[in-house]
């Protein structure tokens, strides 16, 4: 009896290993040899920087930096004066003041004969609250929730839309790192409001952004939508040049990864990170450390663990930071609030702005959405925040770093055995 047993549990773990194959060989990626030889400056090398993320420059754009609560005033603002489409797509819809604000101002809009679509992730936004999403699809609103938890979808449960983006009459569109809950409000005053940044575009770029959103909008409700009230022809609104990321090619490193890891091969003067959760791989790290080598100042700021909403990932990120810090890449920690502005400026002229963290899951395993941007403005606003921010950091040091207690090291080296996960 013992014999048939044993050899039906041997099956079942054969199958089981099998299934785990299959699934991991379904969703790898091949790692990027992150070295990209610069002949010029990263203005004169847009194209190559977009075409090896796979979206062309495209030129003619207005763009405004939109900053921590001030969000919310400019998207509800768009939504109440939108004719013809509202699109929103979102990785964190927590029920509270803003989201029930939000949902009334969409309601109202479907309700007036506006198309309102929203894509929702399913872990994200499952606690936006029951009555405001019956609200919402009651007046009219179309709504969809990206991998939910469904049998089809047991192969990418852990792949999740993390994207923010919201298009307004195809002719506007805002991208950043905000999400609907009420700690996104105020101006990061304190340990209850976070910071955070966004850009408000307008111009020939919102075209690319309404088919981003439309990507997984066809893979979640298959339907299609079109026309001068979804993709108007858009004259240009400035002289800004942008280029986007967010395509996940099988098999392929996505555009995200590529995007952030050839912009630092690129640059010549400095590279200023500001992220939540840096967990650069082993490769990135060798690339900044090649930045500094050839005189590049490299700077990251992030929240300290005691500003962190997840001290988990912080921990992780901590266990690379000596490597860093021997490449001489300073490090800033901000003990204060959630610093959650994902932003990278280089040579003063050129910054990538969206929802990516500078860690495997935003690179790897999420949906995203990165912004590169050509507009000097632009980089002294975004270097102007991370003055603002690094003013009351703390920065750390090799030395006291290498003499952190045995309690915090091992927490580092654990936390970072999940950091895939993270």
């Amino acid at each position: 009896m013992i014999v048939p047993i044993l050899g039906a549990l041997a099956l079942l773990l054969a199958l089981l290993a099998l299934l785990v194959a299959v699934l991991w060989s379904i969703r790898r990626q091949r790692d990027v040899d992150l070295r990209l030889p610069a002949s010029a400056g990263i203005g004169q090398l847009l194209p190559t920087l977009a075409g090896l993320s796979s979206s062309p420059v495209v030129g003619g754009n207005a763009v405004e930096l939109v900053e921590n609560g001030r969000y919310f005033d400019v998207l509800l603002e768009r939504i109440r004066g939108a004719r013809h489409s509202v699109h929103l797509e979102t990785f964190l819809w927590k029920d509270g003041a803003i989201g029930r604000q939000l949902g009334t101002a969409l309601a109202e809009r479907a309700a007036a004969g506006c198309q309102v679509r929203l894509m929702l992730d399913a872990n994200g936004c499952r606690r936006m609250g029951a009555p405001t999403l019956r609200h919402l699809q009651d007046a009219g609103c179309k709504v969809a929730f990206f991998h939910d938890n469904a049998l089809r979808n047991i192969g990418l449960l852990n792949n999740r839309d993390h994207r923010k983006l919201v298009v307004f009459d195809g002719r506007e569109a805002l991208v950043g790192g905000h999400c609907i809950v009420d700690a996104w409000l105020g101006d990061a005053e304190d340990h209850l409001h976070n910071a955070d940044l966004s850009v408000l575009v307008g111009g020939p770029i919102v075209n690319t952004l309404q088919g981003v959103f439309s990507e997984n909008w066809i893979s979640e409700t298959r339907e299609l939508f079109g026309g001068e009230d979804h993709f108007p022809h858009l004259p240009p609104a400035g002289d800004t040049a942008i280029h986007a990321a967010w395509l996940k090619p099988d098999g392929a490193a996505p555009a995200v990864k590529i995007l952030h890891h050839a912009a630092i091969c690129l640059a010549r003067e400095r590279i200023w990170i500001q992220n939540p959760y840096f967990i650069p791989q082993p490769a990135a790290i060798d690339a900044l450390g090649e930045a500094v080598a050839r005189g590049v100042d490299v700077r990251v700021l992030m929240p300290a663990t005691s500003g962190s909403d997840n001290p988990m990932v912080q921990h992780a990120g901590h266990r690379n930071f000596e490597k860093l810090l021997r490449c001489g890449v300073r490090l800033f920690e901000y003990p204060h609030t959630l610093l959650h502005q994902k932003a990278m400026t280089i040579d003063r002229a050129w910054s990538a702005i969206g929802s990516s963290n500078f860690d495997d899951r935003s690179f790897e395993t999420n949906d995203e959405l990165t912004l590169g941007i050509l507009d000097d403005a632009l980089a002294a606003r975004l270097d102007g925040v991370f003055e603002k921010y690094v003013a009351r950091a703390e920065e750390v040091q090799l030395d006291a770093w290498r003499r952190r207690g045995a309690w915090h090291k091992l927490k580092d080296n654990g936390a970072y055995l999940f950091h895939l996960l993270l």
